[in-house]
């Protein structure tokens, strides 16, 4: 089908190199050296242009079109963009927003704004940081089957009682999959990407990504640091994520700290958060982060407007004291050296904002999807059918006929668990978590 994607940032480039091997996809944007940059980078069609204006829309083949997704850094124009297409034609149309207010409107009224799907990047990206929060010692967390399976990423630090050990040492849960192992990239013996076996070494430094139960996972997290645990969360910075963030907490029965240095900001968060302390104060004044003891804080989360803050805040808590740090990093460039300067977790809103609008493009074939390290890998949630290779064959007898890189992380049936071994017969109507190297991708997904 033709996918128009309006907007060629790290989100749009994102979301046109995962759909351009099977769909014919436009590109629009304002700037020529990015429409230059993804005419050499991508076999799509790019076009220098306004993606709000009926003109370039139809240059770019609306009449043709089934998508169209908007992802420019302004809420306004991608709003537009897809009114303006519904206009044209009979298109579904999908809209990234960080507003909220936007997002409240949209799902209030069914159809509002002519967009099918609207995608808000602060929401999710709080809902990102909660998860992160919820689960210690992990870097990355997604759900999948309704939350009955969690996939979650760790990286193994020196002390880890489960650095050193093989996979069959620490392999001690029965309901949690080893899918992959991430080695550093100054491991020169180790490839990229380790499907583990059961006398796979884990290192200090290596990346596990595991799939499991709630409770599976929740173990292993303990097992990898058993010291762990998030009682105290303090949040630097009362922006729309800062704000949602605290929300999702209070929720989950995490009452958090919240300091935000402009007192209007801070009056409005106090009364919209009973069950957040709001401290209006500067996060970068030693005094008053001490008198709050800051070296009792077991997480801090940055969710300032800037990068740059962000980076300062976080790495100043913990010199302070603050045992680990999550920081909001809109530049996508800027997420390895956040982690290679001292921050443990980097969230990215505009990766976050492809992942789930990459999930609804897999409709036809995935129910959910997890980006792993910048599109290295995913993590998808297949609900098989009669066509699929696996249904009524054991793991083992079709996963013979997928290419390499791929794991079968687990199977819901009914609502239920079912662990994922090589004699495990898959049905019908079975929701089956896979990790999926990219390089395995497309093959994957026709046969499964």
């Amino acid at each position: 089908m033709r996918v128009i994607v309006v907007g060629a940032g790290e989100v749009g480039s994102s979301i046109a190199a995962s759909l351009a091997d099977e769909h014919e996809v436009v590109v629009v944007d304002v700037d020529g050296d990015r429409v230059e940059a993804l005419t050499y980078d991508l076999d799509v069609l790019a076009i220098e242009g306004d993606g709000a204006a009926i003109e370039t829309l139809q240059e770019g083949g609306l009449a043709a079109a089934e998508l169209l997704i908007a992802v420019t850094d302004d809420d306004e124009t991608n709003i537009v963009s897809c009114g303006t297409a519904k206009t044209l034609d009979d298109v579904t149309t999908i809209a990234r927003v960080r507003n909220t207010k936007y997002l409240d409107t949209w799902e209030n009224a069914e159809g509002a704004l002519g967009v099918d799907v609207m995608v808000g990047t602060n929401l999710l990206t709080a809902r990102k940081i909660a998860s992160i929060i919820g689960l210690p010692a992990a870097r990355d967390v997604d759900s999948f089957a309704d939350g009955t399976i969690q996939m979650a990423e760790f990286e193994l630090a020196a002390g880890s009682p489960v650095a050193g050990q093989t996979v069959a040492e620490a392999d001690r849960f029965d309901d949690l999959t080893f899918a992959a192992i991430i080695c550093p990239d100054d491991e020169a013996d180790c490839e990229e990407i380790v499907i583990p076996r059961g006398d796979t070494r884990l290192s200090a430094g290596d990346e596990v990504i595991v799939i499991g139960t709630d409770e599976a996972v929740t173990a292993f997290s303990h097992a990898v640091a058993p010291d762990d645990d998030y009682h105290d969360v303090l949040l630097v910075g009362g922006s729309s994520v800062g704000y949602q963030t605290a929300r999702l907490l209070e929720q989950r029965g995490i009452r958090a700290k919240l300091i935000e240095r402009d007192p209007e900001r801070a009056q409005f968060l106090a009364e919209s958060l009973p069950k957040t302390t709001v401290l209006e104060a500067d996060a970068t004044d030693r005094d008053f982060l001490e008198s709050e003891n800051i070296d009792a804080v077991d997480v801090v989360v940055t969710t300032l407007e800037s990068d740059e803050a962000n980076l300062l805040a976080g790495l100043f808590a913990k010199r302070l004291g603050a045992d680990r740090a999550i920081a909001v990093v809109e530049e996508g460039s800027y997420v390895d050296l956040f982690e290679t300067v001292g921050m443990d977790v980097a969230v990215q809103p505009r990766e976050v904002a492809a992942e789930e609008i990459t999930r609804f493009t897999r409709e036809e074939h995935a129910e959910n999807v997890a980006i792993i390290e910048s599109d290295r890998a995913e993590v998808i949630e297949i609900e098989i059918d009669d066509e699929s290779v696996f249904c009524d064959r054991t793991i083992q007898s079709a996963a013979a006929d997928l290419p390499g890189g791929v794991v079968v992380g687990a199977i819901v049936r009914d609502g239920e668990f079912v662990r994922p071994r090589g004699d495990t017969v898959v049905h019908a109507g079975d929701h089956v978590v896979f990790f999926v190297e990219a390089t395995a991708l497309e093959e994957t997904l026709a046969k499964i």
